[in-house]
């Protein structure tokens, strides 16, 4: 089950910060900051495979834009290198510019009327495919939606703090650094977009019984 968990305390991975882990796109990063076409074309590519699973992750693995989201995000991500800084990874800085342009296409795609209520059972078992437990699978996918369409009705800042903590699993810390924020408002971010997901689940009947909430 997603836990909407309270920010309080929350470790940074192995007991370190960002800054602490080595960056294996740092030296590719550096080259491509310096104008190498080579380098940049290069970085996009290493960084493919994680912009994808970000994307996935925030939008649906079959939302229909996935492609379009992810040439999106590699532009985004090539414009944004002049001001990356090594404040967090190269794969934490591109993530985080997925999470952004992802939770844009969503809220794109509503507005413009292609946003759907929770899919009917049926259609997310058969998204689920054959995992070992069916039933589990389908209960978390169901779950997982219900999530995405309560992060578009966030504010922008605190959907995304959510998305790079709830649905991508970054440490407190890890969400600072990413999003160049301190470690303090993250929490009070955090703290916010708990509190407003809660009443949500809790005066949407569908929602407690796809989120489980009180069990």
């Amino acid at each position: 089950m997603l836990r909407l968990s309270s920010p309080e305390g929350d470790p940074a991975v192995g007991g370190q910060t960002l800054r602490d882990h080595a960056d294996p796109l740092k030296a590719l990063a550096s080259d491509a900051l310096r104008g190498d076409p080579d380098a940049q074309r290069t970085l996009l590519v290493a960084l493919g495979p994680s912009l994808v699973r970000v994307i996935r992750a925030i939008v649906g693995s079959n939302h229909a834009d996935v492609d379009d989201v992810l040439q999106e995000t590699m532009v985004a991500v090539h414009e944004a290198l002049p001001s990356f800084r090594g404040e967090c990874s190269t794969t934490h800085f591109a993530c985080r510019i997925a999470v952004h342009t992802s939770m844009n296409a969503s809220r794109r795609a509503r507005h413009r009327g292609r946003y759907t209520p929770l899919a009917p059972p049926e259609e997310l078992a058969a998204q689920a495919g054959d995992a070992p437990s069916p039933v589990e699978a389908l209960a978390a996918a169901r779950r997982r939606e219900a999530l995405r369409q309560l992060l578009d009705e966030l504010p922008p800042a605190q959907s995304e703090v959510l998305a790079l903590h709830i649905v991508l699993g970054y440490s407190v810390e890890e969400t600072a650094a990413s999003t160049g924020v301190p470690v303090n408002t993250v929490r009070s971010r955090l703290r916010a977009a708990l509190s407003a997901l809660r009443l949500r689940v809790r005066t949407d009947a569908t929602r407690r019984e796809v989120m489980g909430a009180g069990q």
